[in-house]
């Protein structure tokens, strides 16, 4: 299968290291080192700019004569500013009759230029999600996922969200059991903490900064199982319950009582995928109280029921897993 990264001038560098790493990984696992052929794709032969000071040697151009491609993917430059009208052209053209064709990060700028993503669901990096949807607001912006899948278009969030998009594009192609080797070498989740929100709670809670807020956040991530009350938040950040309560959603946009829900459903879903851990067990665990609460709150969060949860995103190597630590632990070495 022939990937090419589309990469213009200034592209954010893991937009095409990111993704063709994963690919050459699968390929390499497999056992066929053509089971994948990575080739980044210039507007001109010019070496390519990168973030980082890297540069890219193009293996092709838009100017030369077309070859088949299995999957394009555009990355994205972090300023987004300059979109060459030759580029746009070449996607207009040529996207159509691409199996798979899509965006890492800013890239799709790109594709909204050339007109191919009229009507389509799509995400990019959560800073630039405004822009995008009041440039083309034929365009329908989901500013929430990591990666999504709408037919032959697939669109990524920020920067590293293009390895998880190449990750289950390897699933797509090879199956599950190839992607998780994969994965697990690259330590990387195939599905991660929080499913695929670019918003779960662990995430909001490296973005506060280190202040009383984030040590409250700490704490609950740690203490899942305990009762986490504002009360108790509140004192963990040494304020008072009033403004604690106004400070925290005015950081974090959210109530410190949707925090703390967030990162229960977040570990229990962790736990949901990858141990043999019963229902009953994770609901105490990430302090639902019981299986039925458990049950109710992801009913009404994710439309989709604790076991079925299981059923659809266990993971492959669970049987062969040691058993699982507890989420405090857990908690504390993400946060080391």
């Amino acid at each position: 299968m022939r990937i090419v990264i589309l990469a213009p001038p200034g592209v954010q560098s893991l937009d095409v290291v990111g993704p063709a790493e994963v690919f050459w990984e699968a390929a390499r696992r497999l056992g066929r080192p053509d089971a994948y052929e990575v080739k980044v794709m210039g507007a001109t032969d010019a070496p390519i700019s990168g973030t980082g000071s890297l540069r890219f040697l193009p293996d092709c151009t838009i100017s030369d004569p077309d070859e088949e491609i299995d999957t394009l993917l555009v990355g994205g430059d972090p300023s987004f500013q300059e979109i060459d009208p030759e580029v746009v052209e070449w996607i207009r053209r040529r996207a159509p009759g691409i199996r798979r064709y899509g965006s890492v990060c800013t890239g799709v700028f790109l594709l909204a230029a050339a007109g191919v993503l009229d009507g389509r669901r799509v995400t990019t990096h959560w800073e630039c999600a405004e822009k995008l949807a009041a440039g083309y607001p034929e365009v329908v912006v989901d500013s929430d996922q990591i990666f999504i899948r709408d037919g032959s278009l697939c669109t990524t969030a920020g920067v590293t969200a293009g390895m998880d998009l190449a990750l289950a594009l390897v699933e797509e192609d090879y199956g599950r059991d190839l992607a998780l080797i994969v994965a697990r070498y690259m330590v990387m989740f195939l599905k991660r903490p929080g499913g695929q929100s670019q918003f779960s709670a662990h995430l909001a809670a490296q973005m506060s900064g280190k202040t009383p807020i984030q040590q409250a956040q700490e704490y609950a991530l740690a203490h899942l199982a305990q009762p986490l009350s504002v009360e108790a938040l509140a004192h963990e950040a040494g304020m008072s319950v009033r403004n604690f309560a106004r400070v925290f959603r005015r950081e974090m946009k959210m109530t410190p009582a949707d925090f703390v829900e967030a990162a229960r459903i977040d570990e229990a879903r962790r736990m949901l995928q990858d141990t043999n851990v019963a229902l009953a067990r994770i609901a105490d665990l990430c302090g639902f109280g019981t299986a039925d609460s458990m049950r109710r709150t992801f009913l009404r969060n994710l439309g989709v029921s604790p076991l079925d949860y299981r059923r659809r995103f266990r993971s492959a190597w669970v049987d062969n897993e040691a058993p699982p630590q507890q989420p405090q632990r857990q908690m504390r070495a993400l946060h080391a």
